[in-house]
């Protein structure tokens, strides 16, 4: 078991010490473990609501999209295009494949659609629009909310934006053409004039559009800023707030080592090569992310609040490869927090004790693995046999495919 658990922690200080060798730079591990533990504590005591075991937090209302974007009923985002007018620092697109053409030429939406619609049969909870900027070219956009609303009559439909470009006659299209949430996304470093734009225009939509969202990173260092962002979200009568943990998506690090903002450390809860292109969470990020709620709450800002961790849009990946695997053996159940698949395990001459006292407790599923000495059993039995005095772990597994076929993939493992 030791020897297991060090493995783990042997592949994560190997990826943060390659990364640092690249001249990234990690917060000490765990540094703002205890923070973060006595914010989520006071918000517990307000009443949020801790979705996906704790990466999603909640208090009012909260979007269908995000809602779906972790459920299990359909949620697909599109792009018309990666062009955009702005240059965002911490912009994730640039990882994405073939974004140059992309820029260019604009994107396959309508194959995607098609695709969508094909393999889900028109059942689809949620269809998003992303860029770049799809208020660069209307008419795309349009196009695409028609066809969207023509394959997934039921599908609630939302679209990003700056928000700077957009008009009452742009909102009434749009509006006209099915969407029912916009997402304003907020740069805390707007000049002035951008800013005052982008807030009247937040609240020009609410005349057309049912769902006001503001969707930003939280960017530690402007906790005062963000204070006066939020008054203004309040005053403009937004319905909901996304909460972004900051994040550096693997390019022009320089931007963020200048701001001196530090990676967080560990990375990730379990580590694992996440597709989703986001990167990496900065350091301090959900500190104030937290605490810009819990202000919120005292000064009794009506509209809803959603915390997004990098967590959380792991959390959505996690189901899309892993639910399939829902009942694939006895000794693995699928997490409906974290949608790990799970078992529980013993080692070396933990065995067959364990083995006998499991019988007795009617455990009758068992996978011996002889070559890491390991015996594998269901989950709900792991406390029951650690209150017998045998250390157990539980064990993080992942249904991946490829060319062979699918197969489990054990990923992490943590004491129980």
């Amino acid at each position: 078991m030791r020897a297991a658990l060090s493995h783990y922690d042997a592949v994560r200080e190997r990826y943060v010490k390659t990364l640092e060798e690249r001249g990234l730079r990690f917060a000490p591990a765990h540094e703002q473990d205890a923070e973060i533990d006595a914010l989520r504590t006071q918000l517990r005591e307000q009443e949020a609501v801790f979705r996906n075991n704790g990466a999603s937090i909640q208090v009012g209302w909260l979007s269908k999209a995000c809602v779906e974007c972790t459920g299990s009923n359909g949620s697909e985002t599109f792009s018309t295009t990666f062009k955009c007018h702005r240059d965002c620092y911490f912009c994730f697109n640039y990882n994405l494949a073939d974004y140059e053409r992309f820029v260019r030429e604009g994107c396959p939406w309508e194959e995607g659609l098609e695709s969508a619609a094909k393999k889900t049969g028109g059942k689809m909870a949620v269809v998003g629009l992303t860029g770049g900027e799809p208020l660069l070219n209307i008419d795309d956009t349009i196009a695409f909310l028609e066809r969207a609303r023509e394959l997934f009559p039921d599908a609630h439909k939302r679209m990003y934006t700056s928000g700077d470009l957009l008009t009452e006659d742009m909102a009434a299209r749009l509006r006209d053409a099915g969407l029912r949430e916009i997402r304003f996304s907020i740069k805390q470093d707007d000049k002035d004039d951008v800013r005052e734009r982008v807030l009247r225009n937040m609240k020009m939509a609410g005349d057309y559009i049912s769902d006001v969202v503001v969707e930003m990173p939280i960017v530690p260092g402007t906790e005062d800023v963000m204070h006066e962002w939020m008054r203004r979200f309040e005053d403009n009568g937004i319905r909901g707030m996304n909460l972004l943990e900051f994040c550096f998506p693997f390019h022009s690090w320089p931007e963020f080592e200048k701001r001196g903002f530090l990676l967080r450390n560990p990375p990730f809860e379990v580590m694992y090569d996440y597709s989703y292109s986001g990167g990496l969470a900065v350091a301090g990020s959900e500190e104030l992310s937290l605490r810009l709620m819990l202000w919120a709450l005292g000064e009794n800002l009506s509209f809803g609040m959603h915390y997004c961790s990098l967590e959380n849009k792991h959390r959505s990946e996690m189901r899309q490869m892993n639910e399939r695997g829902r009942g694939i053996h006895p000794c693995y159940s699928f997490d409906t927090g974290d949608f790990f698949l799970k078992s529980a395990k013993v080692y070396g001459g933990d065995i067959q004790p364990a083995r006998d006292v499991l019988a007795t407790l009617g455990c009758e599923s068992f996978l011996e693995n002889k070559r890491e000495d390991s015996l594998v059993f269901p989950l709900r039995f792991a406390d029951l046999i650690a209150d017998s005095g045998f250390e157990v772990v539980t064990s993080f597994n992942v249904l991946e495919t490829d060319e062979r076929g699918s197969y489990l993939r054990e990923v992490g493992i943590e004491k129980c």
